[in-house]
């Protein structure tokens, strides 16, 4: 392998899941890699941006507008794209976690809109966002099922 060769792409400090290289093929670790080589030097840079404006903030006591996105606050032009038809009926709209259970529940709950929420309802460990993105592609399948082990009682789509 050359110099300028990427190293070979492994999931190095993570056990093992059921199924996971459903979701972590070689082609989706390779675009995250891509992603990371890409973005990381700005990302660096917009981090060391946002603690010198956390500093100046706590020196100065002054919280506004950076002077750099006055000519998009003054735009009278700019407007948000709108959103797609499916979405616009959004009167009943159930959020949840992406367990096998929930995912079930919420997909068979009638509302119009189910956000799969891989953060605020779900601890985001390496686990719960690997299965979830497994439970998403099987209820997207139509073969998501699930079992409580504790009542016995059986959930579908």
């Amino acid at each position: 392998m050359s110099a300028l060769a990427p190293s070979p792409l492994a999931i190095v400090d993570a056990e093992p899941l059921p199924r996971q290289e459903e979701v972590l093929t070689d082609a989706a670790l390779a675009f995250v890699a891509e992603l990371h080589r890409l973005f990381t030097p700005r990302r660096d840079e917009l981090l060391a941006r946002r603690a010198e404006r956390r500093a100046e903030i706590a020196r100065t006591s002054t919280l506004d507008f950076l002077p750099e996105t006055a000519a998009v606050r003054e735009d009278d032009s700019w407007k948000v794209a709108p959103a797609p038809a499916a979405l616009n009926d959004r009167r009943v709209e159930i959020t949840g976690p992406t367990d096998r259970k929930m995912t079930i529940n919420a997909l068979n709950s009638g509302a119009k809109v189910w956000l799969a929420d891989f953060e605020d309802a779900s601890a985001p460990t390496w686990e719960n966002v690997v299965l979830g993105q497994l439970n998403l592609t099987d209820a997207y399948e139509r073969r998501i099922d699930f079992t409580d082990e504790r009542t016995g009682k059986s959930y579908a789509l």
